[in-house]
């Protein structure tokens, strides 16, 4: 039989060892080698925003959403505001490829009247990420929602409303030359493809204007009060359309499908109310954080603007009652400011 005191003797001098070796590495810590030359490219860069206007939640949200993800890390924002003046936002453009910024975040009026100066931009060294609004000109990314799923989703669910009704529809559309407006109207035409039961009795364009799809809705509604669903490009436009549709006794009656950001007193509180039935947010917040993650990457990655071109396209959130009361289908401008 072998003796089983020097085995145990040993395990503990080995076990002494450890606990003199160990704090000592413990003490030795590696220093990660990436994190300086991405804060060195971050710090002292500036950001420029040019929105095609300000003063309402999308714009104020990736605003809100940018400064708090960048400016810890030394980032400067200048805004340009269009104020919904094309020529203006054309003005701020030209004029920030002079000042060279670092970046530039668009928010596209139409597809053609940036498209030239963006490219510019690019070649000029300046990095552009469209929002939301594309242009015809592809840059560095574009993140924003996919209009053409939008438009298709929308439909389904007034098409889902009209089972069992007049199948009668309108279409209140935005600017028919910003691409959140056409791009929306061929998801509508995917799904009427499939439906040619449903009956389009009015399509036009609100230019994104309260009033002007309020004014529109009212007349539809006269002509067709047997109307069964309407669908919509944008909540902020589509308050007006709810509000002919109030007038008109018919809440509840006609399904209002819409889109947006999914601020809660333009999504969720109105969906509550009954103002809309189905609101499809593209969620801002979100946005706003894809944003920002794609200037860090751009800023640290070193790559020549205009070299590398991606999009991401924003996951939907369909907030309709079922789901309006809950804390994660809306989100606070206020929260976001924090």
């Amino acid at each position: 039989m072998k003796h089983l005191g020097s085995p145990t003797k040993a395990i503990v001098a080995a076990l002494g060892l450890a606990a003199m070796t160990a704090p000592a590495l413990a003490q030795q810590g590696l220093d990660e080698p990436f994190q300086k030359p991405f804060k060195e490219a971050l710090a002292g860069k500036t950001v420029a925003y040019v929105p095609v206007a300000m003063n309402f939640d999308l714009t104020e949200g990736w605003y809100a959403g940018l400064k708090k993800e960048l400016e810890p890390l030394g980032v400067k924002f200048v805004i340009r505001d269009a104020n919904w003046n094309t020529n203006a936002g054309a003005q701020a453009v030209t004029s920030l490829i002079s000042e060279k910024p670092a970046v530039m975040v668009v928010h596209n009026p139409d597809v053609q009247t940036y498209a030239k100066l963006l490219q510019r931009a690019e070649n000029e060294g300046i990095y552009v990420i469209q929002i939301n609004m594309g242009s015809a000109y592809r840059s560095s990314a574009f993140v924003g929602a996919n209009w053409v799923e939008i438009g298709e989703r929308q439909t389904e669910g007034v098409v889902k409303a009209c089972e069992g009704k007049s199948n009668k529809i309108a279409i209140i559309q935005g600017a028919l030359s910003a691409a959140a407006s056409a791009y929306t109207l061929k998801g509508v035409e995917n799904v009427l493809a499939k439906h040619p039961e449903i009956k389009v009795v009015s399509s036009q364009a609100a230019d994104w204007d309260a009033a002007k799809a309020k004014a529109i809705t009212q007349t539809v509604l006269k002509q067709n009060p047997d109307l069964c669903g309407i669908v919509g490009f944008w909540d902020g436009m589509d308050i007006g359309t709810a509000a002919a549709v109030k007038e008109a006794g018919l809440t509840g009656k006609v399904f209002l499908a819409t889109s947006g950001g999914g601020e809660r007193k333009g999504a969720c509180e109105l969906v509550k109310s009954g103002a809309f039935d189905l609101n499809m947010s593209y969620d801002v917040p979100t946005q706003a954080a894809q944003m920002a993650g794609t200037i860090k990457w751009l800023l640290s990655s070193g790559v020549k603007p205009g070299s590398v071109k991606g999009s991401e396209y924003t996951t939907l959130i369909p907030i309709t009652k079922e789901n309006a009361d809950s804390q994660t289908a809306c989100w606070n401008l206020s929260d976001l400011k924090k």
